[in-house]
């Protein structure tokens, strides 16, 4: 696909989701596009669907990080610190899920209030 803006771009992608509010029934659809460097013999719709939604798992991670635990204002910014925080945000996630949780940041209130509480979760009493 030469003209195509964007270097080695083998294939463009079209994808219309359907999203329905539980609450109110209302269905909205909206539409998004993709640039991939795999070629049609590579990839077929199927796994590049699959790679897209791989894609929104990473970014779900990051949507908890950033909205519970504030990620984006960290004033931490040099050395190792990010890093290091990221991790610990990502074993706190990791381990609540593995728990079964399904909201992060009730979870992270329930377990603060009792020191013993994370210790546990990660099997360390």
């Amino acid at each position: 696909m030469s003209n195509l803006l964007f270097p080695h771009a083998a294939q463009a992608v079209q994808l219309k989701r359907r999203r329905t509010n539980r609450k109110t029934g209302k269905v909205t659809i909206k539409t998004i596009y993709a640039v991939t460097s795999l070629t049609a013999d590579r990839a077929t719709p199927a796994q590049l669907a699959a790679l897209i939604r791989g894609h929104w798992t990473i970014e779900a991670l990051h949507h908890i990080r950033d909205v519970t635990f504030a990620e984006d204002a960290s004033q931490l910014r040099t050395g190792n610190a990010p890093r290091t925080m990221a991790t610990w945000r990502n074993l706190a996630i990791g381990a609540l899920r593995l728990a079964g949780v399904r909201n992060i940041a009730t979870a992270l209130r329930h377990n603060a209030r009792e020191p013993r509480r994370p210790l546990a979760l990660l099997g360390l009493t």
